[in-house]
């Protein structure tokens, strides 16, 4: 995942950049395709916020995942808006980042919400992530990581 975003930076949901080496280093990664104007989007990024805070910020050891948001938003207010009403504490692809058409081309996304969990390399784990979650919770995060070849002692 380092790969996928070289010499880029991302952001975090205040607004301050973001080194993804540092960040996505070692870690499974959902990329979250998704926007504010979108209904099934609204119905999903709360039930992917609780996901992510019972992986990351409650654990006792936090899990190795990160989400990186993907905006299909009309305006960058639009954007923030919704990062800061509805997400976790995730990072994003600043809006203006031409990039995100790169990524939604190269995981052939057609429609949203999707969220594809990678690899580090930017290889695919799975497009089914909120799928995934949706039936079976915290469960498919093991799953996730045995495909993910990252080296971590992580228990569900």
């Amino acid at each position: 995942m380092v790969d996928v975003f070289s010499g880029r930076l991302l952001v975090n949901r205040d607004g301050h950049t973001v080194d993804p080496e540092e960040a996505l280093q070692n870690k499974v990664v959902g990329l979250y395709f998704s926007a504010a104007w979108c209904s099934l989007c609204r119905e999903f990024t709360p039930v992917l916020s609780d996901f992510y805070s019972e992986l990351v910020e409650e654990a006792p050891s936090p899990a190795p995942f990160e989400v990186v948001f993907v905006s299909s938003d009309r305006t960058a207010e639009e954007m923030v808006a919704y990062m800061q009403d509805m997400h976790g504490d995730w990072l994003a692809l600043p809006f203006h980042d031409p990039f995100k058409h790169e990524l939604k081309k190269k995981y052939n996304i057609t429609a949203i919400p999707k969220l594809v969990i990678v690899k580090q390399t930017g290889e695919v784990i799975t497009d089914k992530g909120r799928k995934q979650i949706r039936e079976r919770g915290l469960n498919c995060f093991r799953n996730w990581v045995e495909g993910a070849d990252v080296f971590e002692n992580f228990c569900a």
